[in-house]
């Protein structure tokens, strides 16, 4: 987060207000791209998160405790390509912000919101996986949908407690106001200041603390599902029963497979972030703006991909994204399509 330097005989992002931001204006060659890049990443976004989020809804198959809790992550991710991307789209290719102090804090409480929902989901997510790997048969008897709409529940009241809560009531800049107003604020920047203990505080619990249990969660499934498999592979004459409940077991592998890659493309993407966010107050915040907006930028890119890797490796995805495109979702009793069958 660099601190503002505004001296004579430079671009300002408000010239007749004293105060404001330093500009760096992009040549027409390379703002073209950039918006071209960026609108785009924009649009994947939005379409492949609702696809997902139409896909669950509308196929009564899906209706799961665990694709609940993917619906809700899906949501969080849209709602990234919708709220949070576009303007930080202008921010980043016009190098200032042109909404306003209110509107910059709003857009900073759903960041934080969404970010905390997003790895809340997966934290769900995780426990979920564990009890049906781990425990199969007390899955249905412990993840009810009751329970599953619990985790949602919590999964985006806490985060939305703490982003709005943090950021409208400025307790991110609490003991460090004279500072912020006097080196870090200006007219036409909206940066999420965060002092020592503040951005210690929150990047650890946010995301260092889920991110260590997750992977750890995720390393005993798959201690644990091997001790299963090969304990399958062992069993000599199989009855139709146990071979059924191997295909059982298989395809639960496989789902938690696939959201343990959901859960590592996160913990990846957001890493540079994290990095920079808990390091920065320790190093006089001197990491450059445009380096906190690369990084906040693949941060968002997370939201992008989790369609992508859904289509690459759940089939019930790619029949849904058929059947919608091609508008079969229109006919009668599409809902209760079998989308394991295509």
């Amino acid at each position: 987060m660099e601190l503002k330097n505004v001296s004579d005989n430079i671009l300002l992002c408000f010239e007749s207000l004293n105060g404001s931001c330093q500009k760096f204006a992009y040549p027409l060659s390379v703002r073209i791209p950039l918006y071209l890049f960026f609108g785009a990443t924009v649009f994947l976004t939005v379409l492949g998160n609702l696809l997902v989020i139409i896909t669950i809804v509308h196929f009564k198959q899906l209706h799961s405790p665990t694709n609940h809790l993917v619906l809700s992550l899906a949501v969080a991710d849209l709602l990234v390509g919708l709220l949070l991307m576009p303007t930080c789209t202008i921010r980043s290719v016009e190098t200032c912000w042109y909404l306003g102090d209110f509107y910059c804090k709003i857009h900073s409480s759903f960041d934080v919101t969404l970010c905390n929902a997003s790895i809340l989901n997966l934290s769900f997510i995780a426990i979920d996986r564990y009890y049906a790997v781990c425990h199969p048969l007390r899955y249905q008897a412990t993840i009810t949908p009751s329970v599953a709409a619990a985790m949602v529940a919590v999964s985006w009241s806490v985060p939305s407690a703490l982003g709005f809560g943090m950021v409208l009531l400025e307790l991110n800049i609490m003991g460090f106001e004279d500072f912020y107003y006097s080196n870090v604020y200006c007219k036409g920047g909206c940066v999420l200041f965060q002092g020592g203990l503040s951005g210690s505080l929150s990047s650890i619990l946010s995301f260092y603390v889920p991110g260590i249990i997750m992977l750890s969660i995720y390393l005993k499934i798959y201690l644990i599902a091997q001790r299963q498999a090969r304990a399958i592979h062992d069993r000599s004459g199989p009855s139709s029963s146990s071979g059924k409940q191997a295909a059982i077991n298989k395809m639960e592998r496989k789902a938690t497979r696939t959201l343990a890659i959901i859960m590592g493309v996160f913990l990846m993407l957001w890493l540079p972030f994290f990095v920079c966010n808990i390091t920065d107050p320790f190093i006089g915040y001197s990491v450059p703006s445009v380096v906190f907006d690369f990084v906040v930028w693949v941060g968002y890119f997370n939201s992008t991909v989790n369609p992508i890797v859904y289509a690459l490796f759940y089939s019930w995805f790619r029949s849904a994204f058929r059947i919608i495109l091609s508008g079969k979702i229109f006919q009668p009793d599409s809902s209760r399509t079998n989308l394991f069958a295509e």
